[in-house]
């Protein structure tokens, strides 16, 4: 993430109490942050979170903190490079000075601009002070929200606000328990509110995983892919499982991702690891091998099919 020349600049921007100091520890302590050369943190507020004297020197980081914006000037800050001689430069910004207004000196150059929001705040942020936060995530390669735990119904219309400020942003949602994978609704490469979702390789991978979360949106409707069967021996007559293999990182992390299907006599019989062309109704039922309800296709159409050229699934390497 740091180090490079000219000078480099990393900037993690966000209002009082969004958890930036929060991240910027996690940052410093990580492994990949142990880099030759020192690092310069300018600090441009205090909040309540402190930095450990111990992360400091085991990260090779010198802190300084400047309080008054109208220091936040290229001579001030080319002054202070040369006491410090710094290799890289972190700031904490202040999110109530108008990041606009910022100007570095000529030898130093933005590498990286992230912006830490607090979810639980953020309406009452971007209702009473939208130009500031605007100035925020403008430019912000990646857009943090933390603390999504009570609001994660509220998450997309948060996505299509900073979504219609800066449409390039990384965005990522976090809760207690780490970053959130949501697949939303506007992020389909399908169209919801067909009747029937033809589904391509990727397609399917993404139909897999949505529908163990949000399987509401899917039942009733038809879905068409192209599939390997399973026909695992303990499967109850007329089911089969039609799936994809998928790899989520290397090709030796292989999984096949099917849901169960039933089909009844009249069709054309399945073999095991046979190519088909599906058309099936997705439902929720209770299904043993799950233990729980789940989705269950039944089968519509069956038809064989040839294996196409791209047969795994690769989602996990998507985002």
């Amino acid at each position: 993430m740091f180090g490079g020349k000219p000078k480099q600049v990393y900037i993690i921007n966000g209002f009082l109490e969004a958890g930036k100091t929060e991240f910027i520890k996690f940052t410093l302590g990580q492994e990949y942050f142990r880099t030759k050369g020192n690092t310069l943190l300018i600090l441009c507020e205090e909040g309540e979170e402190e930095y450990p004297a111990e992360l400091m020197k085991r990260s090779g980081t010198d802190m300084i903190l400047i309080e008054d914006e109208e220091n936040m000037n290229p001579q001030q800050l080319a002054a202070i490079e040369k006491s410090y001689k710094p290799d890289r430069i972190l700031i904490e910004w202040n999110g109530m000075w108008n990041f606009k207004d910022f100007k570095m000196p000529d030898n130093w150059q933005l590498a990286q601009q992230i912006t830490i929001i607090d979810a639980s705040t953020f309406p009452m942020y971007y209702t009473n002070m939208k130009s500031l936060l605007a100035e925020q995530i403008r430019n912000s390669e990646m857009i943090v929200f933390n603390r999504c735990d009570n609001v994660r119904e509220d998450l997309p219309s948060y996505k299509r606000n900073v979504k219609a400020v800066n449409p390039k942003a990384e965005i990522i949602f976090e809760d207690a328990q780490g970053e959130i994978n949501e697949i939303f609704e506007e992020d389909l490469p399908y169209d919801l509110s067909q009747d029937e979702l033809v589904l391509g390789t990727e397609e399917y991978g993404i139909f897999y995983l949505d529908a163990m979360d949000h399987l509401e949106r899917y039942v009733g409707k038809l879905v068409s892919f192209q599939a390997l069967c399973m026909t695992p021996p303990e499967f109850p007559s007329g089911f089969f499982i039609p799936g994809r293999m998928a790899m989520t990182c290397c090709a030796q992390d292989m999984a096949f991702l099917g849901y169960a299907c039933k089909y009844a006599p009249g069709m054309m019989p399945v073999k095991d690891r046979e190519w088909i062309m599906l058309t099936a109704e997705v439902k929720k039922e209770f299904f043993k091998d799950y233990g729980c309800e789940g989705p269950v296709l039944y089968a519509k159409e069956i038809n064989k099919s040839r294996e196409p050229k791209d047969a795994v699934v690769t989602f996990g390497q998507q985002a």
